[in-house]
Formats: structure tokens, sequence, C-alpha cells
């Protein structure tokens, strides 16, 4: 039986930050697509930085949001890559987690392709409680108290309990 107070994952986002567009661009999408059999989406450069060539709104890498099963059997797997170890400071004060893998073909199933390289990744996973939906609808959007705002402390439960993750100092 779920209650509104119960903890779920609201999403897992898979990022791969390239810094340029064109050829290597292409190959993390490939990658991104491989890893979690679904189709990136590119991310775009809000600021103009000079020294680095970048314009605003060119391509710099390629991200996929995944959801519902899809999103906890990724979890799973890419933790078990972590050794189901992640450190504290992985977790912020909203409730989210965030790692890194510094190597998709770490991932089952995934060989070393040497026309691609070695792509890491960052993994983001939002936790939220029913209801998170007042703060996003178009009409009657409302805040959310802070006692139904997920807490670092709840987080770092959450992610013990269902996934047997060991949260290291």
């Amino acid at each position: 039986m779920s209650g509104m107070r119960d903890l779920h994952v609201e999403k897992v986002v898979v990022n791969i930050g390239v810094g340029e567009a064109g050829e290597r661009l292409a190959k993390a999408e490939k990658v991104l697509e491989m890893v979690t059999k679904q189709k990136p989406v590119e991310t775009l450069s809000k600021t103009v930085n000079r020294d680095l060539g970048i314009r605003e709104g060119m391509p710099l890498g390629c991200k996929v949001t995944l959801r519902g099963d899809a999103a906890i059997d990724f979890v799973k797997q890419a933790l078990s890559i972590r050794e189901m170890r992640v450190p504290e400071y992985s977790f912020d004060k909203e409730g989210n987690m965030s790692f890194g893998i510094s190597d998709y073909t770490d991932f089952e199933g995934m060989k070393y392709d040497p026309e691609i390289g070695i792509f890491g990744m960052d993994i983001s996973v939002v936790l939220r409680r029913p209801g998170n939906r007042i703060t996003q609808r178009a009409l009657l959007k409302r805040r959310i108290p802070k006692s139904h705002r997920v807490g670092r402390e709840e987080a770092i439960q959450y992610m013990k309990d269902n996934f047997q993750i060991e949260v290291v100092q």
C-alpha cells in the first residue's frame, strides 16, 4: 500500500558532456543509445565562452531521461558497476543523487569499440513524493511544503533500503 509520504524514483537523467559539436558528439549519442536503449537529446550551451569557441545554442552534449521501470533497472545496473558504493556527497539537500561512471564499456554487454573511444557519463537520480506535479502544472501552480519535500537523510535511507547501497564518508 503506497501512501503520500512514500518516496519513489521520479526519473533518472543520464548525461554525457562532450564540450563540442561534431563527430565526438555523434559518438556520444551512439553510446547513450546503446546503454539506455533510448534516443538521446542534444544539450545546448546557454552562454558564450570566447576562449573555448562556444556560442549560445551550440550542441555540447547529450542526455537521456528514463522513467518508471526502465529508470530503476538502469540505476541498479549503474550502481552494480560502482560496486554498490556511493560517496555521501553524491546526495544533495533536495534528495537527489548523482554519480559518474568513467567508462561505458563497464555496462553489461558493452564491448570496447576503437571507433568510438572511451566515454564516461553522469547519472542523476531524482527522488520525489507523490503530488510533485503541483509545482510543474500550468494551472494553479503551488509550492510543496517543507514537510513534504525529500531531505538528504531520507534519500540516503531510501537508496539503502531499496537498492542495498553502501554510503561511504
